[in-house]
């Protein structure tokens, strides 16, 4: 990719610059309020309708409650054949709120769908803005995916929050993941009269968590497991009839994280059979998989970022952390998932309290501004490839009817 300047920038490229800087206050004051009004998975009420306001507001078809999802949404500008989706996540974390940063998600992905319709006509593109709940909690786009949403759609993208910008060839990828509930059952007794009469669900909790512990050294690499205890009993003069868990268990691919599922379901069966209480572990949220950036185009976001005057730090390519419900859009359909800094400094991390200050700050506003102009470079790249423009689309057209 060229290095870009005012003398060898197409216009379109200028056109969609010139429309994100245009919308620069209105996006900020976007991600700010979001910010301001943080709500948990499948309940991103006041969200939603703020993402769908813009849009209406600039000419977009808003659909609200689409996919039988109440708080999700899809906006679509203009008729082409290619079908750019940037993909706008809103929800926020228990207690410490906007601490993964989805208010700058969801502001970057409307700049770029904005920044695209100004050159959708000329670029023969329909853009689709494509509100996606529960990506914290829940799978909003493996159920979205399920449900049609991007059946016609040729690339997806977004930009997440990082507490800086993060290079590395073929795009950033995440690790694959699970979300469970483990329950516990015994029976109370009275923790000193007659505590041999109880079945104490507590203790199988720690017989579970020892031979988790004792199984780190045996996971398959790459693999992780954290999880709390939600319940762990009433009062200490009663024995726990009754305890429950949440727990991730996470690896680089889906297949490895099913291994080292097994492996875990049996660490929580110890529990049950060592006390003789009864366990049951259920799937609280759809699978992530791992993220599958699409080469082409996450080279061509890094080539824009850059474009736009920040300096990316290279990461090495094995590099995997978190998950996301938007690597299972990437199995599906080219996709990406880049990170754009909020906190220079690097200080904070994501899902901590220093996070979600960071992700209201004039950095924060600066990622913006930075990720919708990138995005919408790169969706401009596509569109004016046409070798690359036709292959993907015929890769998609197969993959429809494959």
């Amino acid at each position: 990719m060229p290095v870009l300047s005012p003398e060898n920038m197409p216009s379109p490229k200028k056109a969609a610059r010139a429309r994100v800087s245009a919308a620069a206050d209105e996006l900020v004051a976007l991600s700010r309020s979001i910010h301001a009004e943080p709500e948990l998975a499948f309940a991103e009420h006041r969200s939603a309708e703020k993402v769908a306001t813009v849009l209406e507001r600039s000419g977009f078809d808003v659909a609200r409650g689409v996919c039988d999802l109440p708080t999700a949404l899809s906006a679509t500008y203009g008729g082409g054949d290619l079908v750019v989706a940037l993909c706008a996540e809103y929800d926020a974390l228990p207690e410490i709120g906007h601490a993964c940063g989805h208010n700058v998600i969801a502001a970057s992905s409307v700049g770029a769908a904005l920044a695209l319709a100004s050159v959708a006509d000329e670029l023969g593109l329909t853009v689709k803005l494509l509100g996606t709940p529960a990506e914290e909690d829940g799978g909003g786009k493996q159920l979205m995916l399920d449900r049609g949403a991007f059946d016609d759609v040729t690339v997806a993208m977004m930009a997440h929050p990082s507490p800086v910008d993060l290079s590395t060839p073929g795009g950033v990828s995440t690790k694959a993941s699970g979300q469970f509930e483990i329950v516990y059952t015994g029976r109370e007794a009275h923790a000193s009269v007659a505590p041999h009469t109880g079945v104490n669900a507590l203790d199988a909790v720690t017989v579970a968590q020892v031979a988790l512990g004792l199984l780190r050294q045996h996971m398959v690499p790459g693999g992780q497991l954290h999880g709390i205890v939600q319940e762990g009993g009433v009062r200490p003069n009663i024995v726990p009839a009754r305890t429950r868990l949440a727990y991730y268990l996470r690896a680089d691919t889906l297949a490895a994280m099913h291994e080292l599922e097994a492996r875990v379901r049996d660490c929580f069966a110890a529990g049950a059979l060592a006390t003789g209480a009864t366990m049951e572990m259920t799937r609280t949220s759809p699978d992530y998989a791992e993220m599958r950036n699409d080469p082409w185009l996450a080279d061509a976001y890094a080539a824009n970022l850059a474009a736009t005057g920040r300096e990316a730090f290279p990461v090495p390519v094995e590099f995997r952390g978190g998950s996301t419900d938007m690597g299972n859009v990437s199995h599906a359909l080219p996709s990406i998932h880049p990170v754009i800094g909020i906190d220079p400094a690097g200080l904070s991390m994501p899902h901590t309290p220093a996070f979600a200050a960071a992700a209201a700050t004039a950095t924060a506003d600066a990622a913006v501004v930075a990720a919708a102009t990138a995005l919408a470079w790169t969706a401009i790249d596509l569109a004016l490839d046409d070798a690359r423009r036709a292959a993907t689309l015929a890769a998609r057209r197969a993959a429809a009817t494959g």
